[in-house]
């Protein structure tokens, strides 16, 4: 016989066991909540966004602690010193990047680094490196894929409805991972790699991989074509992302930031509990697939399991708001976008090639000379940007033959 008190009593304990193990956690990252029930963080700044994505960025460095240990000896030679660049002669390459590669695990390292992690992406998805062909060292990440549904600055920008976004959003793909690496960060090697989003490289790649795609959500065959990449900065206002324009053409434009909604504040360790409590009370949201019932399932499998557990909405609600870019690869995005006709103008596309010569003219050359603090940058010290699995690589590095030569500046 089921004793069904016993059941009951069960999942009342776990359900009061779940709201103090979250009460907790967001107390731990600096959250209160106001008379009104809602979050609210003390402070602001870049510091206060890297302490509350700390809990996450730990938990993802410790998932991919057996991967860096495997990984990182044989990968670390591709990182530069300061001393290894010379300005004037940078010569930066794309790479497309193949799962089940070195270039793969390289990509995968190197995102590691990022003080706030990053996506994995979802659906449509094409990743590169940005090297210098100069010196063989790797200056940055570009990852573009399928992007969020409910936008509401992009939405409004293009002034679309539901239906306009469900049959034209396969023209729009989402850098989810853009930027540089050190030292090439200390010289705006950012705005490089933020402008090679709108490259003849990235407009043809994605024509020849989705040139003819079926939607993930409608399932149907749809011409996709290159138009628009969004991007956000992780940090609020974007300093690297803003007055982005190389040869009179704006490469990212503003428009606006995000809400302050979000699930990043909830880490994988206690999104799988609230699954389970899910699955536990026959919740239909407790296995949904992640692609292809719907957009944003994370967030909507959260929401569905802190209402259950009596919280109101407002636990979402982290008050980080992101500013969000777009950049137009076609001069008419706006309108096909918003018309569904036309015939993409993307003649005034440049090369990868012949913006990076732009850009170091720029920005890049003229930094180095400004601020020549670069040059002192070791190769070594990427190893300090692995968090809690700093001493552990550390310690598997002493007798590597790479890490005394960089560490000595030899």
């Amino acid at each position: 016989m089921i004793d069904r008190n016993a059941s009951v009593i069960s999942i009342a304990s776990r359900e009061a066991n779940m709201k103090r193990k979250l009460r907790r956690h967001l107390q731990a990252l600096g959250f209160e909540k106001t008379d009104e029930g809602a979050l609210r963080i003390q402070g602001s700044g870049k510091d206060i966004v890297r302490t509350l994505h700390r809990a996450q960025r730990e938990e993802r460095l410790r998932a991919n602690r057996e991967f860096i240990a495997t990984k990182a000896e044989k990968l670390l030679g591709h990182f530069a010193s300061g001393r290894e660049i010379d300005a004037t002669r940078i010569s930066p390459i794309l790479e497309r990047v193949s799962a089940g590669t070195w270039q793969g695990d390289l990509f995968r390292l190197a995102s590691l680094t990022w003080s706030v992690p990053v996506s994995n992406g979802f659906g449509r998805r094409m990743r590169y490196l940005v090297w210098d062909e100069n010196n063989g060292k790797l200056i940055g990440l570009i990852a573009i894929g399928d992007p969020v549904f409910n936008l509401a600055v992009r939405d409004r920008l293009i002034d679309w409805d539901t239906h306009d976004r469900s049959a034209r959003l396969v023209n729009v793909m989402d850098a989810y991972v853009l930027g540089a690496i050190p030292p090439y960060n200390a010289l705006l090697g950012g705005k490089l790699v933020a402008c090679l989003l709108r490259s003849r490289d990235l407009y043809d790649d994605f024509a020849q991989t989705y040139g003819g795609s079926t939607g993930i959500i409608s399932k149907e065959e749809k011409k996709a074509r290159l138009l628009a990449v969004t991007t956000s900065s992780s940090m609020g206002r974007s300093s690297v992302y803003n007055r982005l324009k190389l040869g009179g053409r704006q490469y990212l434009k503003s428009i606006g930031y995000t809400g302050g909604w979000g699930h990043f504040h909830i880490p994988d360790r206690l999104f799988a509990e609230l699954r389970d409590y899910l699955r536990d009370i026959d919740h239909t949201y407790a296995d949904q697939h992640r692609f292809g019932q719907g957009p944003n399932w994370r967030l909507r499998t959260t929401r569905a399991a802190l209402s259950a557990l009596g919280f109101k909405e407002d636990m979402l609600r982290h008050g980080i708001q992101r500013e969000v870019f777009i950049c137009e690869l076609a001069k008419n995005a706006a309108k096909i976008l918003r018309t569904g006709t036309g015939k993409p103008d993307v003649g005034d596309l440049l090369t990868a090639k012949e913006i990076s010569e732009l850009a170091l003219e720029r920005w890049m050359v003229p930094r180095a000379a400004r601020m020549p603090e670069f040059k002192d940058w070791n190769s070594n010290d990427i190893v300090d940007l692995f968090g809690n699995q700093t001493r552990m690589l550390r310690n598997q590095l002493k007798s590597s033959d790479l890490f005394k030569e960089t560490a000595s500046g030899s």
